[in-house]
C-alpha cells in the first residue's frame, strides 16, 4: 500500500514512481507540510526495493513559486535571548536542508519535469535531483536576493556543480529568470520540451528506461557521481574499487551479458 501524503501526490508505474507538488492553487508554496512529505516521501522511495527511479512533477501552472512566505511568521519568536533566537533559526534552516537533500541522498534516481516557474526553494528543491527537464515557457529564479535574504537551503551550494560559476554568480545575485533554453544552454536541463504533455511523457519514458537496468548498478552508479562531486578524482578511483569487490553482482551481471548477446533486456531482481 502507498503511503499518502498531505501535499503530495504518489503513483507507481513500470517500477518508476511520480511524485507530484499538490499544491496547484499556491503555485505549489513549499510550506511547512510539504517539507516534511517531501523527507518522508522519499525517505520511503529509498527503501521501496519496487522502485526504481523518481519522476519529480508538479501540479497545476507552474512547478514550484518557493518558499511559502507564511513559513517566516514567528520565526523569531521563543526567546528574548538572541543568541538563542539564532540558533533556533539555524536548526530550523539545517531541518530544511535536511527534508531536500532526502531526495539527493535517495539510490533511485531522481528526475525532475519543470512547468513554468520554478522559484526560490524549487530551484534548491531541483538542484538535489539527479536530472532536470523543462518547457518552453520554464523559466528558473534564485528570488530570495528579491526579498533581503541569502538563500540558504542548497542552491549556492550546489548550482555552482551544475552550471558555470559566473552564471551561477549572475542569477544569485540579480534574482533575474532564467529561460528554459538559457537553462539548456548552461547545462542546468537536459532537454527542453514543447510543453507539459510532452515533457512529463518524455521524463516518464527515461525514467523507464532507467527502471530496465540493475538496480544495483543504478544505486552503485549514483553514489560514485555523488561521491566524486565532493572528492579528490584519486579518492573517488579507490571508493569504487572498494564498492565493486563487495557490490559488483554477479547474479545481474551473467543476466545482463546473457541479454546483450540476445539482443533483449536483462530481467533483474529488485
Amino acid at each position: 500500500m502507498l503511503p499518502s501524503f498531505e501535499t503530495l501526490e504518489l503513483e507507481i508505474e513500470d517500477k518508476v514512481a511520480t511524485v507530484t507538488l499538490n499544491r496547484p492553487d499556491k503555485s505549489n508554496a513549499m510550506n511547512t507540510s510539504m517539507w516534511t512529505d517531501i523527507h518522508n516521501c522519499f525517505n520511503w522511495l529509498d527503501s521501496e526495493l519496487s522502485v526504481r527511479a523518481v519522476v519529480l512533477a508538479g501540479a497545476g501552472k507552474n512547478f514550484c513559486s518557493g518558499l511559502d512566505l507564511d513559513m517566516f511568521q514567528n520565526l523569531h519568536e521563543g526567546s528574548s535571548d538572541p543568541a538563542r533566537v539564532a540558533e533556533s533559526v539555524r536548526q530550523s534552516v539545517l531541518k530544511l536542508q535536511s527534508n531536500l537533500t532526502s531526495i539527493e541522498t535517495c539510490r533511485k534516481p531522481v528526475l525532475a519535469a519543470v512547468q513554468r516557474a520554478c522559484i526560490g526553494g524549487g530551484v534548491d528543491m531541483i538542484s538535489c535531483c539527479d536530472m532536470r527537464y523543462a518547457c518552453q515557457d520554464t523559466y528558473f529564479s534564485i528570488r530570495e536576493i528579491d526579498i533581503g535574504m541569502t538563500a540558504d537551503v542548497g542552491t549556492l551550494q550546489r548550482l555552482p556543480k551544475l552550471i558555470p560559476d559566473g552564471v551561477a554568480r549572475e542569477l544569485a545575485y540579480t534574482g533575474r529568470k532564467m529561460n528554459g533554453s538559457e537553462a539548456k544552454e548552461v547545462g542546468f536541463v537536459n532537454f527542453v520540451f514543447d510543453d507539459y504533455p510532452a515533457l512529463l511523457s518524455g521524463v516518464k519514458d527515461i525514467a523507464k528506461e532507467i527502471a530496465c537496468k540493475s538496480p544495483i548498478s543504478i544505486r552503485g552508479t549514483k553514489e560514485m557521481l555523488l561521491y566524486s562531486r565532493d572528492h579528490s578524482v584519486h579518492d573517488g578511483l579507490n571508493y569504487i574499487a572498494t564498492w565493486n569487490a563487495g557490490m559488483l553482482s554477479q547474479q545481474d551481471l551473467m543476466a545482463g551479458i546473457a541479454a546483450q548477446a540476445e539482443r533483449k533486456l536483462a530481467d533483474y531482481e529488485d
